[in-house]
């Protein structure tokens, strides 16, 4: 249903009021009636408003997905001192892989799970490394849900700090505000592996917006919100540690947490200095901020944009037991404990560990971020693989499948000689 379409029906059934209408034209240009008609007018300008509205669609994700930095406030994470070297094995892609009955070649799988860069490492060796659609080395790709897996990282290190004394403690004892809500009773650990039990469907329905779909509006396209601030009043839909189910805003408590043990400073800062910097990175990385400019924070469910080489080199440090270029960054045993399942896995999609995807019937692991982006970890194999995609929403379950269907052959390609 297009959007147009959905307003008439909206307005039709009473569900959007004529009383919206005012916000929505503003010096001649006009808000979507969707965005306008969910919570106060916002100063975010409505061309980028609009830009924010449309930043997963198809025709131009392949833009945006590289460009968050020219659509929203943003945080630095400094990189810092001596960068560390990736090796390089240069090869061909000289094998093929299967899917739904039909055998590709590497170069096929680029286009048709819209590629916008690509590296294999083999051993810590880069044997394949392609830029497509104008990007390069510097550019820094949207992470989109692979940043929850780098805040696992943060929280196993604060965890190492005695920062957090246990990941069996109420959350709440850190975060006295949410008490009122669903998470009171429900450990880091819990958080931790998205089996907190509030109420938080993952839906991003905007023409029938719940709780995800109007957290999105509110913090990200609108910044009126924090993302985080649902969680004061949320509602509790399952006994804590029973079940599990992906919310972001789990990853968004998470973050607030860090930010709450990190010692007056920020998300931002603490990742800069406990992992970015040791990490050798190459690049200064950035948070997108919700909410408005002094009052916002890091985004920490989604948020985080780096170059595909530091994506590596994230990869390179958990595949190595957390350690990289004479540096241990994070113990061997959360890099172990954070990517197993934390429940049964499903025996064709795998589970979920600590912010970390697991994969049926292998030790690999995976941080995956909305419409196609991978960082992909076989420690018998020794392989990682990133991939920064732009995969069309109505596509994505396809491209997807496809996508672990290459990963699986890459990782069991040994190159030749």
């Amino acid at each position: 249903m297009t959007k147009i379409k959905t307003f008439r029906r909206l307005m039709n059934t009473g569900l959007l009021s004529l009383a919206v209408l005012p916000v929505i034209v503003h010096a001649g240009s006009v808000v979507d009636p969707l965005v306008a008609a969910v919570g106060p007018e916002s100063h975010v300008p409505i061309a980028i408003q609009n830009l924010r509205w449309a930043m997963l669609d198809g025709g131009v994700n392949t833009l945006t997905f590289r460009s968050m930095d020219q659509l929203f406030t943003t945080r630095h994470v400094a990189r810092s001192g001596a960068i560390s070297p990736l090796m390089r094995d240069d090869h061909l892609l000289d094998f093929s892989y299967q899917f739904e009955g039909v055998s590709y070649q590497p170069e096929q799988f680029l286009d048709r799970t819209f590629t916008n860069g690509l590296l294999i490492m083999k051993d810590d060796k880069i044997v394949y490394e392609n830029y497509r659609n104008n990007t390069n080395q510097d550019t820094r790709f949207m992470a989109w849900s692979m940043t929850k897996s780098l805040v696992s990282i943060l929280v196993g290190i604060a965890l190492e700090e005695g920062r957090i004394k246990s990941l069996d403690e109420d959350i709440t004892l850190y975060l006295p505000e949410l008490s009122k809500g669903a998470y009171k009773g429900v450990t880091i650990r819990q958080v931790l592996s998205m089996s907190s039990g509030v109420k938080y469907e993952e839906r991003y329905d905007f023409a029938n917006p719940g709780i995800a779909a109007r957290n999105h509006i509110l913090a990200l396209v609108k910044n009126v919100a924090r993302f985080v601030e649902p969680a004061k009043t949320i509602e509790r839909l399952h006994e804590p540690g029973t079940v599990q189910e992906y919310k972001t805003i789990d990853t968004a408590v998470l973050g607030l947490l860090l930010e709450r043990v990190s010692g007056g400073s920020n998300v931002s800062a603490y990742m800069a200095q406990h992992l970015w910097e040791p990490l050798g990175a190459q690049a200064d990385g950035f948070f997108i901020m919700d909410g408005e400019p002094g009052v916002g924070r890091e985004f920490t469910g989604a948020g985080y944009s780096a170059t595909m080489r530091d994506f590596a080199r994230v990869g390179s440090m958990m595949l190595n037991n957390g350690r990289i270029n004479g540096k241990q960054i994070i113990s061997p045993e959360w890099v172990k404990m954070s990517t197993e399942p934390f429940m049964k896995e499903d025996p064709k999609l795998g589970g979920y560990g600590y912010q970390w995807w697991t994969r049926p019937n292998t030790t690999a692991y995976s941080a995956i971020g909305l419409q196609g982006q991978y960082i992909y970890v076989d420690p018998d194999t020794r392989t990682v693989i990133v991939k920064l995609s732009y995969f069309p929403q109505a596509e994505m379950d396809i491209a997807e499948q496809e996508t672990m269907a290459f990963f699986s052959a890459a990782s069991a390609w040994n190159p030749k000689k």
